[in-house]
């Protein structure tokens, strides 16, 4: 579903990837791992379309990209939740699941679609009505998950979903993200520092390190190589 070859980008003369190529199969969860600094924000931003490619390709389903602003590769089927979640913190948790179906007319559909965020996500029921400034970094996760999910994205991209989150609340947002994989067969690219969690729940995974592909393979048999496990599982 995703292919990028020899990306570069970065912020002015500033270049962060150093051209990294990887591939994204359909229905499949892709793990970026990497260490604070190794790149992998920057690599969301420049897939999403918050940066501009310096060189390189990004294609999606065979279209390239690097010219296709945000708003459309949204209305291709790209959707991201950013590092910070970037919530509208004066609105609503249903205001702002509303605004993440801007791109969206039938309304009857919106509203079975916040339900069924409900189903995903029970805690943010009982917080409907309340500002988004005042969830927890928890309720805070799953309500940019599930805006992210209100336009109907077929390419999920998560940047540090578990990022000061406390472990019963990184289970949980990691259960959904298996269970949108499992059950519904959404394509997710998944960055994160907690490499244990990721490589639990992906298929195949890249390491990035200074904005260079390190390693890459099989989850398996990254969980099992010295350098991963010394690097980002603590042994």
């Amino acid at each position: 579903m995703l292919k990028v070859e020899q990306l570069r980008a970065g912020y002015g003369v500033l270049e962060v990837l150093h051209g990294i190529s990887f591939e994204v199969p359909e229905k499949a969860i892709v793990a970026i791992l990497g260490a604070n600094g190794a790149g992998k924000t920057t690599l969301m931003r420049a897939l999403s379309g918050l940066i501009r490619a310096q060189s390189g390709s990004i294609e999606l389903d065979g279209q390239r990209l690097e010219r296709v602003p945000v708003e459309k590769r949204l209305r291709m089927g790209m959707a991201l939740v950013p590092e910070g979640r970037d919530l509208f913190g004066s609105l609503t948790v249903r205001e702002n699941l509303l605004m993440g179906a801007y791109t969206r007319r039938a309304r009857a559909v919106v509203e079975s679609d916040i339900e069924r965020i409900l189903g995903l996500f029970p805690r943010l029921k009982t917080r409907l009505h309340a500002q988004a400034a005042s969830l927890s970094g928890g309720e805070g996760q799953m309500l940019a998950i599930g805006r992210a999910l209100m336009s109907h994205p077929r390419l999920l991209l998560l940047d540090e979903p578990s990022q000061g989150l406390a472990p019963v609340i990184v289970d949980t947002v990691f259960d959904v993200i298996s269970q949108l994989n499992r059950d519904e067969g959404l394509t997710i690219v998944l960055v994160e520092q907690n490499a244990r969690q990721a490589l639990n729940i992906a298929h195949t995974a890249y390491v990035l390190q200074s904005g260079s592909i390190a390693l890459r393979g099989e989850t398996t048999a990254l969980a099992n190589a010295t350098a991963v496990q010394e690097l980002y599982m603590g042994g």
